[in-house]
């Protein structure tokens, strides 16, 4: 593992960025408790930040930039050589958007690792590579939680059959977790993975969600402030755990009064625009997917496969179709798709499957979303691992 390991570091700190230019960010987080010409900036020197600032806001004059990194797929395979060699091209996809798009903002739209795919006793290892690139890079991020970061160990039938059970490899020389086995199978939590990276990683503006949603964990709330006063406003980003692994893959009732009262308490003449992210696509998805080519009013690349979407509907998608202030929502899970459609007044967009692991051979990206404050908008374009740009779209009138 180690030479892999090692691997992943020299990519990361000696990368030389492909793509067509770049452009730097600042960034902005509250916690509730709670023109085509974007890809032709020059570059501009990013300053590492070392603590957390209050919220996440627009630094003057310039836009605010979120780089979506969905799917990634950390750990898959650990016990073979393919798994890591994986894991270290993923940080090459990632370091590659970073370093040419230079983002205020990153966030890790589930799936961060294969939870069902490792043996070891502490998955915030593998969630930790995953995290690196940006981190190393000194740019605040948050993450929601997918169907694969806690799901249970599925034993690989190869491991039962001649010559025997494979010797299984532990990174224990880098274990959180002192006086843990070497390896063990019985997985780590949502509040596990999510308190690991709370206390290591200030610049994480994930948070714990409120515990009566529990085993739901990631919902939070995140404030986009103005250029000119932290105090003020200008977007909304709701954070919401769609379910799988632990438990079925649902946002639950709980979580859709939840949100009505969040928002209620924030934002209840809807002035200020809202921003959705969560993993597993809704039903709403499903109604709205081109079929065969992806045609207008439609913007994407590819439509390869059958949207898979949550096991029911609990009125999410009611509320944020009745809330004008809603914009947008952005999920990951369905590594074949790349769309955004509208739906409503709001626009149901996919990411862009960004790591090797999980299954697909499509070529690996990231989708960007840039918030300008004067007047308002919302553009996104996917940047692949090559640098090329593409499917570009204005998401707000």
């Amino acid at each position: 593992m180690n030479k892999f390991r090692n691997l992943s570091l020299t990519l990361l700190l000696y990368h030389t960025c492909v793509c067509l230019c770049t452009q730097s960010i600042s960034t902005v987080e509250v916690d509730d408790g709670t023109n085509n010409q974007h890809h032709h900036r020059s570059r501009s020197t990013v300053t590492l930040r070392t603590r957390p600032e209050k919220s996440l806001q627009f630094r003057q004059g310039a836009p605010f930039k979120i780089a979506l990194f969905a799917d990634l797929h950390f750990g898959e395979s650990a016990w073979s050589d393919w798994g890591p060699r994986q894991d270290a091209n993923s940080v090459r996809v990632m370091s590659n958007v970073l370093d040419c798009e230079t983002p205020d903002f990153v966030i890790y739209l589930g799936d961060v690792i294969t939870a069902n795919n490792m043996g070891v006793a502490n998955a915030s290892l593998y969630w930790d590579q995953a995290i690196s690139p940006t981190k190393a890079r000194g740019i605040p991020w948050a993450t929601v939680f997918g169907n694969h970061d806690d799901a249970p160990f599925e034993w690989p039938i190869e491991w039962f059959s001649t010559p025997g059970i494979p010797q299984i490899r532990c990174p224990l020389a880098n274990s959180s977790c002192p006086g843990e086995e070497e390896c063990s199978f019985r997985g780590t939590s949502r509040l596990e993975l999510m308190k690991n990276e709370n206390k290591h990683n200030v610049l994480s503006h994930s948070r714990s969600g409120p515990k009566e949603l529990w085993p739901s964990v990631s919902n939070y709330v995140l404030q986009l402030s103005s250029s000119d006063d932290p105090e003020s406003p200008v977007a909304f980003f709701y954070v919401l755990d769609s379910g799988g692994g632990s438990y079925p893959q649902v946002i639950s009732s709980a979580q859709v009064e939840w949100l009505n009262s969040t928002t209620r308490n924030i934002n209840p003449d809807s002035r200020v625009p809202e921003v959705v992210f969560w993993h597993i696509p809704s039903k709403a998805y499903k109604k709205v997917a081109p079929i065969f080519g992806i045609h207008k009013p439609c913007v994407g690349s590819i439509n390869k496969e059958r949207v898979a979407t949550q096991e029911a509907e609990t009125g999410m998608m009611k509320l944020l179709v009745e809330r004008p202030s809603v914009k947008a929502v952005f999920v990951g899970h369905n590594h074949g798709l790349d769309w955004c459609c509208p739906y409503n007044q709001l626009w149901l967009c996919f990411a862009r499957h960004t790591g090797y692991g999980g299954y697909g051979s499509w070529a690996r990206g990231s989708r960007l979303v840039e918030i300008s404050q004067h007047p308002f908008s919302i553009r996104s374009w996917i940047r692949m691992e090559d640098g090329h740009v593409h499917s570009e779209v204005v998401l707000t009138p």
